[in-house]
């Protein structure tokens, strides 16, 4: 069973289906579409309030002349081990200024759901029952020290373990 989970909790009656040959989108359900599909949609309407997926070999730059059209993009995680939907959601976030929803789908697990938070992903498609659970005990694994400045600020304290630090005192 798949839930969307955001930092305030399990969300219900999400509208955003990702379409497939078994399950399309009705009533009051929203497609997630394809680069392709979308950028086809968008060049011929006016829509706003579109959603997207985007998958791991798709090239996230061209979304720039749409995104304000956008209310949610979706990246794929196909398997733990492919990680360029982070690239895509910092290239989002970072440099394109996208502010909508960002959601992570695919293989969400719970020990890179705060690696996500600190690229600008704000929602999760959870399927994995760990996860499930975890999340719904509000408990995320906690990564004191980061590499790399991100879309989040570390949290209060040393910083990054990579710059030197100053000699206290004696």
């Amino acid at each position: 069973m798949t839930k969307i989970w955001r930092e305030t909790g399990f969300v219900e009656n999400d509208p955003w289906v990702i379409e497939t040959d078994e399950a399309k989108a009705t009533g009051e359900q929203k497609p997630l579409l394809s680069l392709d599909e979308l950028i086809a949609k968008a060049d011929v309407s006016n829509d706003v309030g579109l959603g997207v997926l985007i998958k791991p070999a798709d090239d996230v730059r061209r979304l720039e002349p749409y995104l304000y059209r956008l209310e949610i993009v979706a990246v794929a995680f196909p398997a733990f081990n492919d990680g360029r939907a982070f690239s895509h959601a910092s290239l989002l976030r970072q440099r394109l200024g996208y502010t909508n929803e960002l959601r992570a789908v695919g293989d969400v697990l719970i020990d890179q759901v705060p690696l996500m938070l600190r690229v600008g992903i704000d929602s999760f498609s959870v399927s994995n029952a760990t996860a499930l659970k975890r999340l719904s005990e509000n408990r995320l694994p906690a990564i004191p020290h980061h590499y790399q400045p991100a879309v989040r600020d570390a949290e209060a304290g040393k910083g990054y373990s990579w710059r030197r630090q100053a000699k206290p005192a004696a």
